[in-house]
């Protein structure tokens, strides 16, 4: 069997009853995929009718990975037709490379099933089944918490008052200007707006019992729920996320120390008893507002704005703002804290997990503020 020595790709097929033995020679590099394609082309050709084939690779001179790539599709095209094959005589670094090419090379992707479902219906399924699984492990680090607390209201943990007064400071004596300024805002928005559409059936006094109520039921702790979501509960996930990077957290354990006790309460406490403040403070930056609003385009001074205001509400009002932020509060601290420690190996990472916190952490306050809505309008409250 001889073969003129040169760099060009070739095959020589020769048929043996069932068997078929090709070899090939030559170099298979990129700057000879023309040829290498009609080479490959040629062999698939050869081998029909055949049981089995053989591929002597003895006198490849030069193989790349386009080469190994387009020899290992052919293998893979001649099996899938049910052809035996089998790769004789190659080279130590040519068999290392046709099976790397094999383990990790570019296959066509499967053909989709007729039968299988749409993709939306899976990416619906996926989130559904990821919004079940965060659930489980919100209520399981939940049932963490709680047990923390109840070890130190049972003396047999360690409240860190340190923490839990810097977590206090961070929270709210440093979120009160920017609450307080955008509850002020809003407040004023939401009077204009209530006056010029309330003109137009002479009743733009009812301002008053518009913004008294809206605000105080359920705008002054909401924006505060929301402020806070974004302010601390992004930078709860991304200090815990800091943490678990460089592994402090696994280094409290070693010490002996539970990172739920260290970490986490502190925080949690801080938010619970924090945002019910904040929403107060929001509440009287909205109405405050909202008064001189009413002042400025309806004439309504302010002690006819107070007459008015303590007449359109009373203390179940107040009170059914305030009682949503503990509730509010322990859903940001329980987000942003899973989500923290959630966090593995990369600042990509880090990213997305913060991102994910405040998002879900909104999403679940709205969430909940229409379920005491729902709840408070069943019970006349």
């Amino acid at each position: 069997m001889q073969i003129a020595s040169s760099s060009v790709p070739q095959i020589l097929a020769q048929r043996d009853g069932n068997r078929l033995r090709a070899l090939l020679s030559g170099s298979w590099t990129a700057d000879q995929a023309p040829a290498i394609e009609d080479c490959a082309a040629r062999l698939v050709e050869k081998a029909k009718g055949q049981r089995e084939a053989i591929l002597d690779l003895s006198r490849v001179e030069r193989l790349d990975t386009i080469g190994a790539w387009v020899i290992d599709r052919t293998i893979h095209n001649l099996r899938k037709k049910g052809r035996r094959i089998e790769v004789a005589a190659a080279r130590p670094e040519h068999h290392t490379l046709l099976g790397e090419i094999d383990a990790h090379g570019f296959h066509k992707a499967p053909e989709r099933n007729e039968h299988s479902p749409p993709e939306l219906l899976v990416e619906i399924g996926e989130g559904v089944a990821g919004a079940g699984n965060s659930l489980i492990g919100g209520l399981s680090f939940l049932g963490e918490a709680v047990v923390a607390i109840g070890r130190i209201l049972s003396w047999r943990g360690h409240f860190r008052a340190p923490a839990f007064v810097h977590q206090m400071e961070l929270i709210v004596l440093r979120g009160v200007p920017i609450i307080m300024l955008i509850s002020f805002v809003v407040g004023g928005i939401i009077a204009q707006q209530g006056i010029f559409q309330l003109r137009r059936f002479d009743a733009a006094d009812l301002v008053v019992d518009l913004l008294g109520i809206l605000t105080l039921r359920e705008l002054g702790v909401l924006l505060a729920a929301i402020m806070v979501a974004g302010r601390s509960g992004s930078s709860f996930t991304a200090e815990l996320g800091a943490m678990k990077m460089r592994e402090e957290i696994d280094a409290l354990r070693v010490m002996g120390f539970d990172p739920i006790d260290v970490l986490i309460i502190p925080r949690l406490l801080a938010l619970i008893i924090g945002l019910p403040m904040l929403a107060f403070l929001a509440d009287m930056a909205s109405l405050l507002g909202g008064m001189l609003v009413a002042w400025f385009y309806q004439g309504i001074f302010f002690p006819a704005f107070l007459d008015k205001l303590q007449t359109a509400i009373g203390i179940h009002t107040f009170l059914a703002g305030l009682i949503k932020a503990p509730f509010m509060a322990l859903i940001i601290g329980i987000i942003a804290s899973t989500e923290g420690l959630a966090v593995e190996g990369s600042t990509e990472n880090l990213g997305r997990h913060v991102t994910s916190s405040v998002v879900k952490s909104i999403f679940m306050v709205i969430v909940a503020d229409g379920l005491f809505a729902v709840f408070f309008a069943a019970v006349g409250y």
